[in-house]
């Protein structure tokens, strides 16, 4: 098992901050420098932009790298954790995400928001509700000193569910909010962000577990890689927002605005898995990485989603990103609200989760 360190990195403490500039810097790119969006617009394929695909790949591939299946064998030692967890991420957030960004983007926003960029704020929404966390569900479960073993079995099992019903929920999502569905760039989209890093990184952890052997993988190979999203993630966003600057200079209220949905949406998800948790009476090392999960999201998966369904409307990534800008502010206030309610949980030593 990968050993989770219990502090935020550097990086990952400073991301919203981070996000902030690569915006800044990519619209400046954008309007100061335009041969460089130009040139790189050369580089696609079927609509897909071939820069911003490999660095998703960069992005998304080292945290594949932590899942082990094998892990999954220990689903039936903590089964209401991980059935609460589930019901929450793939019965009710993409819904309620649904509910709460139509309510912000096409009523209480409707005279701040044109209908076509309110349409693809909704998209951007929904594939971001979609996509529960499978990464940096490590970090804010070890900061609340959650359970090690049961968030690895809840992010495998999470992993394998993605692979299943993302599709089906996004474009039953897009349909409802009236959103055409290109189903085939749908399915195309989770085979190569979810599917073939997947099998990438088994074959990987496999190949370096038996060569190497486990103390090696987790100690040495993976912190690797532990730069290395993070510097995917800031150098795609500084080139989508370079392809996006005319879309931002003409209208930079809307990031405070797709914030708003996001960051109710995100302590709503929180409360109801926490709040689910005590009623279940689950230790608390179980409770905090149950909420946390459903309420960080997978959003580099959601950006490239986004970028693959709609390539033509920046504003559906845009809103992913704003998901991406929010989410480690909002996520460090419920780390606080989480260890600050230990007491409300029963000692992990005498209730069976």
């Amino acid at each position: 098992m990968v050993k989770e360190k219990k502090q935020i990195s550097f990086f990952e403490t400073y991301l919203t901050a981070f996000v902030l500039l690569c915006m800044v810097l990519g619209v400046l790119i954008g309007r100061f420098l335009p041969f460089v969006p130009d040139f790189l617009n050369q580089f696609e394929v079927y609509s897909v932009n071939i820069p911003i695909g490999i660095l998703i790949w960069i992005m998304i591939y080292p945290m594949m790298l932590k899942i082990d299946f094998s892990s999954i064998k220990n689903v039936g030692k903590k089964p209401k954790g991980l059935y609460l967890t589930w019901v929450v991420n793939w019965v009710i957030k993409p819904f309620t995400m649904f509910g709460i960004a139509s309510l912000f983007f096409l009523v209480i926003f409707k005279t701040l928001i044109p209908l076509d960029l309110a349409n693809d704020y909704l998209a951007g929404a929904i594939i971001l509700g979609a996509a529960p966390c499978t990464a940096m569900v490590f970090v804010w479960s070890s900061l609340t000193r959650g359970n090690p073993a049961y968030t690895l079995v809840q992010v495998a099992t999470n992993d394998l569910i993605i692979l299943i019903l993302f599709v089906p929920i996004v474009g039953l999502l897009l349909g409802v909010g009236g959103i055409a569905v290109p189903w085939g760039t749908l399915f195309l989209s989770v085979v190569l962000f979810v599917v073939i890093p997947l099998i990438a990184a088994s074959l990987t952890r496999y190949y370096m577990i038996k060569n190497k052997g486990l103390e090696y993988y987790n100690n040495k190979f993976i912190p690797k890689f532990s730069k290395i999203t993070i510097s995917g993630l800031l150098l795609t966003l500084v080139l989508i927002f370079s392809l996006q600057s005319d879309l931002i200079i003409s209208n930079p209220l809307h990031i405070v605005l797709i914030s708003v949905p996001l960051i109710i949406q995100t302590f709503l998800i929180f409360f109801i898995g926490y709040g689910g948790a005590k009623l279940l009476k689950l230790p608390h090392d179980v409770a905090a990485p149950a909420g946390m999960i459903g309420a960080s999201n997978f959003f580099e998966l959601a950006v490239a989603v986004a970028i693959a369904l709609f390539p033509l409307n920046p504003g559906v990534a845009l809103a992913t990103i704003v998901g991406v800008l929010v989410e480690v502010p909002v996520m460090l206030i419920l780390v606080k609200i989480a260890n600050k309610t230990t007491h409300l949980f029963p000692n992990n030593e005498k209730v069976e989760a």
